[in-house]
């Protein structure tokens, strides 16, 4: 068992927790073992170490055994090493060490994706990872985060997806108007979501292959990428809310998208 919290492993997992140190590495945390689990059943070629403290080894003893079964280390170490390692303050027993998940956009386009959601300013983590939990749920294609957006691999980010950053395709890194022309070269509808829009969701039409574009949480989407998306859509408040929060109107629209979907068939 690993005790000593300043052992130069537990310094090298902390570090993580940096920006800077996981694009250095290529490799980031994903804490908790809702996340572990996901990362264990559905991306195990990307699990590189595997920390669990002894209750939670008997606890979630289902999760260590899939991750043996697929040849993955697992260290067994004290409580305070893995609070010493982890970013919250309050650890569930489980922490696993992964290499980065995003896949290459050509890749997602090259599937013909139905339905993607693009985070062009998107800057709280919260909001991003809940977006690709969202994203997951109501059966999207693949996420796509702009250049200018919150890391993913971000921790609150990662324990924000609940998992769902290993289940689905996510493209990190690239600019807004690349993200844009690429989607719009693919065939694919681009509808800005943004409370400026003159279509209710209601009555827009999403049957066929479409990406909602998301933006800031603060001031929306710019001007120049309402601009270029084909479509500006709001959804109706009809209460007396002020607004939605972001992820809140992301997977509203997501799941409208998905709905139409339904009734007109994949194929549609």
């Amino acid at each position: 068992m690993l005790t000593n919290t300043r052992s130069d492993r537990v310094r090298s997992v902390k570090a993580l927790t940096r920006r800077a140190v996981r694009q250095r590495e290529g490799l980031f945390l994903a804490e908790g073992p809702q996340a572990v689990r996901e990362a264990v059943r559905f991306r195990p070629d990307v699990v590189r170490d595997l920390y669990a403290v002894p209750e939670a080894a008997v606890r979630h003893a289902a999760i260590l055994a899939e991750a043996a079964g697929q040849g993955i280390h697992v260290h067994e170490v004290s409580p305070e090493v893995l609070a010493a390692m982890c970013d919250t303050t309050a650890p569930q027993g489980l922490l696993a060490v992964c290499r980065p998940v995003d896949a290459p956009l050509a890749d997602v386009l090259g599937a013909d994706p139905r339905l993607v959601v693009v985070l062009t300013n998107v800057r709280d983590p919260g909001n991003a990872g809940t977006v690709i939990r969202g994203a997951d749920a109501a059966g999207a294609d693949a996420v796509l985060v702009s250049d200018a957006s919150v890391d993913v691999y971000n921790p609150k980010v990662v324990r924000s997806t609940v998992g769902s950053l290993f289940h689905l395709p996510v493209v990190t890194g690239v600019p807004v108007p690349q993200l844009l022309s690429s989607l719009r070269e693919a065939g694919v509808r681009l509808l800005a979501a943004d409370g400026s829009g003159t279509t209710v969701l209601d009555d827009a039409d999403l049957s066929g292959r479409h990406a909602w574009v998301m933006g800031n949480e603060a001031w929306g989407l710019e001007p120049e990428v309402r601009d270029a998306c084909d479509e500006v859509v709001r959804v109706p408040i009809h209460g007396h809310a002020e607004s939605l929060n972001l992820a809140m109107a992301a997977t509203i629209c997501l799941y409208a998208s998905a709905s139409a979907h339904r009734g007109t068939g994949r194929n549609g």
